[in-house]
């Protein structure tokens, strides 16, 4: 399955460059995210639910 066939709406991170360095997009779900490689958008994304998701934002937030 195509990464664009799933109906979520990506989001590049604002800490992505056009370099074509480490990029992630994220796609926000009900009760999870959707994270995925941004330079390889076919290969199969991963999940967080939101709890987990708002844990991480904090601690790099935080670091």
């Amino acid at each position: 399955m195509s990464a664009e066939s799933t109906g979520l709406t990506w989001q590049k991170s604002s800490y992505s460059g056009n370099e074509g360095g480490a990029c992630v997009e994220v796609a926000i779900g009900t009760a999870v995210i959707h994270i995925r490689d941004t330079k390889d958008v076919d290969r199969p994304s991963f999940s967080v639910h939101t709890d987990g998701w708002g844990a991480f934002v904090a601690f790099a937030a935080a670091s």
